[in-house]
């Protein structure tokens, strides 16, 4: 269960993502109860009303467990959403960064900690996603009152 502080900073990562203009086609959402907590605060504060898939491979895979589900993602689907656990996300962010996005560097200078987004261009079909194949396009960590 998440605490205030955590229901908080998902409301604030959800409102920066929405101000970013991400609205996901598919969200991939580990089946631990607080990552499914997570996706409904940030989903409620963005104004997404997908159904999340619910994955749980995303509890214990490795980076490369995650880019086998998003090389999954029907090819009409324009934005993924991952929410998942660490070390394996900030890791994943890290290694995707192509190191030419206006954030690069981001995740390797602050950590990835909890409300932490990584906003990517994905050049190319979802099979393709790869290490050092995206564009970082922003980074941001949600912090609410």
């Amino acid at each position: 269960m998440l605490t205030d502080r955590g229901r908080a900073d998902g409301a604030a990562l959800g409102a920066w993502l929405a101000g970013q203009g991400v609205s996901p086609g598919v969200a991939y959402v580990s089946y631990a109860a607080r990552t499914r907590e997570t996706w409904q605060v940030v989903a409620e504060a963005a104004g997404w009303t997908i159904q999340p898939q619910i994955d749980g491979n995303l509890y214990g895979t490795d980076e490369d467990g995650v880019l086998e589900l998003v090389h999954t993602t029907p090819d009409d689907v324009g934005t993924v959403v991952v929410i998942g656990h660490n070390p394996t996300v900030g890791t994943l962010a890290q290694l995707l960064d192509d190191g030419e996005g206006p954030a690069t560097g981001a995740v390797a200078t602050e950590g990835f900690p909890t409300a932490a987004a990584a906003v990517f261009a994905v050049p190319g079909a979802w099979t393709d996603v790869e290490p050092m194949a995206a564009r970082l396009a922003a980074f941001h960590v949600g912090r609410g009152a």
